[in-house]
Parts: structure tokens; sequence; C-alpha cells
């Protein structure tokens, strides 16, 4: 969910920020990440990553920071972390998510009956 000075997250843009949510990574890393997490379901090709990247980074969600890593072949990886403003949209977010996956389950559709 975006406040006023955030324009909304798509459902790739939670996922990148949802796996940048633990600390810096690479593309390679979000797009495992995000396979992973769904258990294959979702998987985010490489020019749909780096275009929410860079809407990401354009929104002030996302910044590109240096390869901490002294592997060599590292260097030319480009590292994404979020933003203060990046950690509070993707909190935001996963609030509003929360809040439709209550209302889901209420509803019956997450296999369970709703109480009478």
């Amino acid at each position: 969910m975006a406040d006023r000075n955030t324009p909304p997250l798509t459902p790739a843009g939670f996922q990148v920020l949802l796996a940048l949510a633990g600390g810096a990574a690479h593309g390679y890393a979000v797009m495992r990440f995000v396979e992973e997490i769904s258990d294959g379901t979702v998987r985010l090709g490489p020019g749909t990553l780096y275009r929410t990247l860079q809407r990401l980074v354009a929104d002030d969600l996302v910044v590109e920071v240096a390869s901490e890593s002294p592997d060599p072949h590292d260097a030319r990886r480009r590292y994404y972390e979020l933003t203060d403003l990046g950690r509070t949209a993707a909190a935001r977010e996963a609030e509003l998510l929360s809040r439709l996956v209550a209302v889901a389950s209420d509803a019956g559709l997450l296999g369970r009956r709703r109480s009478a």
C-alpha cells in the first residue's frame, strides 16, 4: 500500500522489496529468492526484474550499492538495498496483504469455513 509520496507497488515491486528486506542483494539473488518463496510459481524474468529495479530506484525505494565481496566476478554485479522509504513501503504493503488474507480466510477461501 502506498502513501501520498510513494506510487503503488506492483506484485513484482513488492517481491523485490521483500527480497531486499534481509539486506543488499544482486539481481540473480533476488530472482532466486522470489522463486524460492513462491515454491517456483513466480519467476521474475531478467526484463521484469531490471525494469522493476529501475522503477524502484527512480521512486527512491531502492538504491544501488557497491559490492563488498572480494570475488572479482562479483565486481560486475549490481547490488541493491532498501532505502528507509522502501522499507516503509514494503511494510505498508505487507500490512495490506495481511488484512486481505484475513478477509479471504473469513470468506472461506483458504480452506477454512466461515464461523456463523
